[in-house]
């Protein structure tokens, strides 16, 4: 019953993105392919588990050529005690002042996109990161609830929330408690909700930007499955590419 509940409750969520987020959507996406255009970056940036779209979104199999993570370990689970563990994260993604170095091995610029991920949109990392890509002139765009928006007063320093900063919000529709499943005898909701939902946004970002690009004559190369490829060192050549790219847009 409950395994129905939440595909249920999934499967409206997206859907509703229709109506809530497909303008912030079309924004973001057309201000990637912008970015892909100009040779620039297009960076995905998240920390917790608003890390998982960003470890997602490249390398993988239908994804291309200007999409550059930018991950840092230390604000990803890596454990639940200890190093990389519960309290470490929950402290450092909230301390200002940190994301500043992670982004010092990056280039920025005004011809870059940023895409960040939060799903409070309250801690310091999401919000710094945003500050920092409107500082250098990027477009910013924020993938976070805004549920959670309305109802939670700011935390950081300036006043601001991440949805504050960014140029374009996309909604990712989950509650605030993100959980969606409320049970008899269980005191809090289980089974989480934002991190389908940020994966769904991040891939259909991707599918517009390219439907963009495609549309303007501009190829990309795209890691591609051995099963819809003829070339068995396919994605060892895309690979070859974005060592270029990179050294590109970052310098080494």
């Amino acid at each position: 019953m409950s395994a129905e509940v939440y595909l249920d409750t999934i499967q409206k969520i997206i859907t509703d993105l229709d109506t809530t987020s497909m303008e912030g959507i079309k924004k973001t996406a057309r201000a990637m392919a912008n970015s892909i255009k100009a040779g620039r970056a297009v960076y995905y940036y998240g920390s917790g588990h608003s890390a998982l779209p960003v470890l997602d979104v490249f390398p993988r199999y239908g994804s291309f050529l200007g999409i550059q993570p930018i991950h840092d370990p230390r604000l990803t689970w890596t454990n639940v005690m200890g190093p990389g563990g519960t309290p470490e994260l929950l402290w450092l993604e909230r301390q200002e002042g940190y994301v500043a170095n992670v982004l010092r091995s990056y280039e920025i610029t005004p011809q870059d996109t940023m895409i960040v991920f939060s799903h409070g949109g309250l801690n310091a990392a999401a919000i710094e990161a945003a500050i920092i890509g409107k500082k250098n002139g990027a477009s910013v765009a924020a993938v976070t609830s805004m549920q959670n928006y309305r109802i939670n007063p700011p935390q950081h320093s300036s006043g601001k929330k991440l949805a504050d900063v960014a140029d374009f919000v996309i909604d990712n529709g989950a509650p605030p408690e993100d959980a969606v499943v409320h049970l008899k005898n269980w005191e809090e909701p289980v089974a989480a909700s934002s991190t389908v939902m940020v994966i769904v946004i991040s891939m259909t970002l991707l599918a517009e930007t390219a439907s963009i690009l495609a549309s303007e004559g501009e190829y990309r190369p795209t890691f591609a499955s051995p099963n819809v490829v003829t070339d068995p060192d396919h994605d060892y050549k895309v690979y070859e590419q974005y060592k270029v790219f990179h050294k590109h847009i970052i310098g080494y």
